[in-house]
């Protein structure tokens, strides 16, 4: 598939991906100055001209290319406002979440453009925030730090750590839950124990709502996942919790419902017998 020109970069994930070494699901194109200008000659199948972005097809493949484009977060928690389509990659790039994702490839020559020293943070094995603002512009971010914490072994660095922290201790509950469950989603899907002890542990909890409870968990809902496989993973970790921010399916939410019925019928001995079991679970 090819799709080359001079302003037209790599960025993101699949950048970051080829220098961990591992394989990239997808590829985002950015281009610098007004990506529907530069599509205007390819095979256009959508055009979003509020945010500057544009779906072509080439070789068979759909292909989305986004604009370089300065946001700003006039209502923090939110989705961002667009102030600026066309700006400079420098500009672009500086607006996104960890600086490990910051970096872009040159379309035509793979020339590596590296602003914010993502690379050194790979290999140094750091998660760093391009500015003092991120989480309060965006609280999810601290949910991706944890995925990405998660899935590559990399912690937060002193500076991003303490950022967190000031945030987890006066979060703005006005924010977008919708990108707080797409996040949480991605995150405990993934079965790990090691995110949901970080997700405790550091206090990340709180997002969900005020007046959150900090559950006592006995072993590991990782290994109980694995012998007893399920869609709805992350709903598992979360079911300890009040989600009542949050909008969910019908299916979720009678996930939910069932697991506080099993919570309350269930009996004091460890041990029921199979009437009990059956009586719990007949309904259900």
């Amino acid at each position: 598939m090819k799709l080359k020109d001079n302003n037209l970069f790599y960025v993101g994930g699949v950048v970051r991906d080829e220098i961990l070494g591992i394989s990239s699901l997808d590829i985002d194109y950015t281009y610098q100055g007004n990506a529907i200008e530069f599509a205007k000659n390819l095979d256009v199948i959508k055009v979003n001209p509020d945010f500057g972005t544009v779906r072509v097809l080439v070789d068979g493949n759909e292909i989305d290319i986004a604009s370089t484009r300065i946001e700003s977060y006039p209502r923090k928690g939110h989705l961002p406002v667009i102030e600026k389509i066309g700006c400079s990659l420098k500009e672009d790039l500086k607006r996104r979440d960890f600086t490990i994702n910051a970096m872009a490839k040159r379309s035509t020559n793979n020339e590596f453009v590296d602003y914010y020293n993502g690379k050194g943070d790979i290999e140094d094995k750091k998660l760093r925030v391009l500015h003092e603002n991120s989480f309060v512009d965006d609280p999810s971010r601290i949910i991706r730090g944890l995925k990405f914490s998660v899935r590559f072994g990399f912690g937060l660095d002193s500076e991003t750590k303490k950022l967190q922290d000031y945030y987890l201790s006066n979060i703005n509950y006005d924010m977008s839950y919708h990108r707080l469950k797409k996040e949480l989603k991605e995150t405990f899907n993934l079965n790990k124990d090691q995110a949901f002890e970080k997700f405790l542990s550091q206090g990340i909890y709180k997002l969900l709502g005020d007046n959150q409870i900090l559950p006592s968990i006995n072993g590991s809902i990782e290994e109980l996942i694995k012998k007893f496989p399920c869609e709805n993973v992350w709903l598992v970790y979360m079911s300890f919790f009040d989600l009542s921010n949050f909008e969910l399916t019908r299916g979720e939410k009678r996930i939910l419902e069932w697991n506080d019925k099993l919570r309350t019928q269930s009996p004091s001995n460890n041990t029921p017998n199979e009437s009990i079991i059956f009586n719990m679970l007949r309904e259900l």
